[in-house]
């Protein structure tokens, strides 16, 4: 076992009769079999549960940009791999798996509206952040091991350490207050900062424990915030990288896909997205005829959409090289992947018009502000007397800690891993008449 399998809780079980399973394979069972990556199944993407029964979840999402970080991965090693430097560090199937299944298993509720909420309802007690959220329950609060989560391995755990830097740390200067009434709850103004939450420092120290000090204290630089702006980190690790453009690829690709199929993105949009875009990158991969693609795309046949679907992912999946960086001594730091520039750009502007016609738009935005709402309403409520609303075992966790921003951490642990659908009953339940019967389970 070298460093990169270790494990923070020191121990490497082994089942009877299981010395056929490596580290990594371990790694990826317990992130499938594990409770929070059921809920991903009920929980927004893009579009709520309820809207539809073709466009993604957050599980499926989840398990297609599993699927394209692993074509990434085994593209990089059968076409560019043979002698290169970075070639012995590629990720092995179960770990890159691992980390694109895990990768959004920390978001709440109602997308970015949650997401919001819970930082808004944290204010003053070290924030929310959906990233930040992921680490926190495969280190700590999942139930696998006491007090270790998971206990993934150190090299699983940097795969998914998107941001590694603290709330504190990229958190914009100025302080803004508390709207006089939550209908006033503005998105802009409550949008937390890409980090991990401070509650998991000592995680992130073990993480980065094996990196020599120069790079450690390189790899956590960050962009400074400002009054009006949040900071960002300038760096992740040569794993992330790949799971990030598996993650950038299935939103370009297949939300694009989900927005075709509702009708929100037409023909002409697309006509106009590629227009003086350079697209000549996609015949040295295959992909001969972008115009082609776009009829495809938008006929009535399932078969013809999906054909073109599969062409655009593999374009941009054989489109992907290593970048090695200088400032950097450890190769999984020091080399990136990355999509080579026409590609890129092409692929920024479908993410652009995903953006522009469907997460813009006021069906969606209404939506989420919903959503934004329920969760608020939920955790004051819930703030108000714990004894009384928590569930058992968070009313025993709550119980165990003194501190107070302890204490509010307990009740955004139970609303982040609520579904859609659990936080709307919970809500109905406490809120609305006739709603709730002591015979409904929660």
């Amino acid at each position: 076992m070298n460093e990169w399998q270790a494990r923070r809780s020191g121990k490497q079980d082994q089942r009877p009769r299981s010395g056929y399973r490596g580290d990594f394979n371990r790694d990826r069972a317990r992130v499938i079999h594990t409770a929070a990556f059921r809920r991903l199944q009920a929980k927004t993407q893009v579009l709520g549960i309820g809207e539809g029964d073709f466009h993604r979840t957050r599980l499926t999402h989840s398990m297609e940009v599993a699927q394209i970080a692993q074509g990434i991965a085994g593209a990089l090693a059968h076409n560019l791999g043979s002698g290169q430097a970075w070639s012995t560090w590629l990720p092995e199937q179960d770990l890159i798996e691992t980390i694109a299944l895990a990768h959004d298993i920390g978001h709440p509720p109602f997308g970015h509206g949650g997401e919001v909420a819970l930082n808004f309802s944290m204010r003053g007690a070290g924030g929310f952040e959906g990233n930040g959220q992921t680490l926190r329950l495969l280190a700590r609060l999942e139930a696998h091991t006491d007090g270790y989560g998971l206990d993934l391995t150190r090299r699983s755990l940097l795969g998914v350490l998107k941001y590694p830097v603290p709330f504190e740390r990229v958190l914009k200067t100025e302080s803004i207050p508390a709207p006089p009434s939550l209908t006033q709850l503005k998105r802009s103004d409550w949008k937390p900062p890409k980090c991990f939450m401070a509650t998991e420092t000592e995680i992130v120290s073990w993480i980065l424990q094996p990196f020599e000090a120069k790079d450690r204290e390189q790899f956590v630089e960050a962009r400074p915030a400002t009054k009006e702006k949040h900071g960002k980190s300038k760096y992740h690790g040569f794993d992330t990288s790949i799971m990030e453009l598996a993650d950038d690829i299935a939103y370009g690709v297949h939300d694009f896909e989900d927005a075709i199929a509702l009708r929100m993105v037409s023909r002409t949009d697309w006509e106009d997205a590629i227009l003086g875009v350079d697209t000549a990158w996609a015949d040295s991969v295959g992909l001969t005829d972008i115009q082609d693609c776009g009829r495809l795309l938008f006929v009535s046949s399932g078969a013809g959409r999906k054909r073109a679907v599969g062409g655009l992912v593999n374009a941009f999946i054989v489109s992907v090289q290593v970048a090695e960086l200088d400032m950097f001594t450890h190769p999984l730091l020091k080399f990136q992947a990355e999509l080579k520039s026409p590609a890129k750009a092409f692929l920024r502007k479908l993410q652009d018009l995903v953006s522009e016609r469907v997460i813009q738009s006021p069906q969606v935005q209404t939506l989420e502000y919903r959503g934004q709402q329920l969760i608020v309403r939920l955790f004051e409520a819930i703030a108000s007397d714990p004894a009384r609303l928590l569930k058992e075992n968070f009313r025993d966790l709550y119980g165990a800690v003194g501190d107070e921003s302890a204490k509010l951490r307990v009740i955004c642990d139970y609303i982040a891993g609520m579904t859609d659908e659990y936080a709307t009953r919970m809500y109905e339940r406490l809120f609305v008449p006739r709603h709730g019967q002591f015979s409904d389970r929660l």
